[in-house]
């Protein structure tokens, strides 16, 4: 069984920074795309950046050039830097990645299970 664990999230004043991170664990033969989504309250799920292996990060529009995507393989981990932060930015991030376990031939997607991220004076 793998599992991903997001960590990181905290209150923050608008203007701020904080840097998320999320690892996986578990009987893991490889990850390919890893991306952390968020969920403000009353909205719906949104992607904020996507990390394929050995491709280019993408990000929402909302985020770009705010939010730097970054992940380090030999951990299976995935980051998410976030600065300017305001108000907006405020929900519960979540990371996902797809995860070939040992034994099986393919991937799965799989979710953590949420960071707040909370961005108020």
């Amino acid at each position: 069984q793998v599992q991903l664990v997001e960590s990181g999230g905290a209150l923050v004043q608008p203007g701020g920074s904080l840097r998320l991170s999320c690892a996986a664990s578990g009987t893991i033969a490889s990850v390919n795309t890893m991306a952390w989504y968020r969920q403000a309250p009353g909205k719906q799920r949104e992607l904020v950046a996507t990390i394929p292996s050995g491709l280019r990060a993408h990000y929402t529009d909302s985020v770009k050039g705010r939010f730097t995507i970054s992940r380090e393989n030999a951990k299976n981990t995935v980051y998410l830097q976030m600065t300017s932060l305001t108000p907006e930015d405020t929900a519960v991030y979540y990371c996902n990645a797809d995860i070939r376990q040992l034994g099986t031939w393919h991937y799965t997607q799989t979710w953590g299970q949420g960071t707040q991220v909370t961005v108020s004076s």
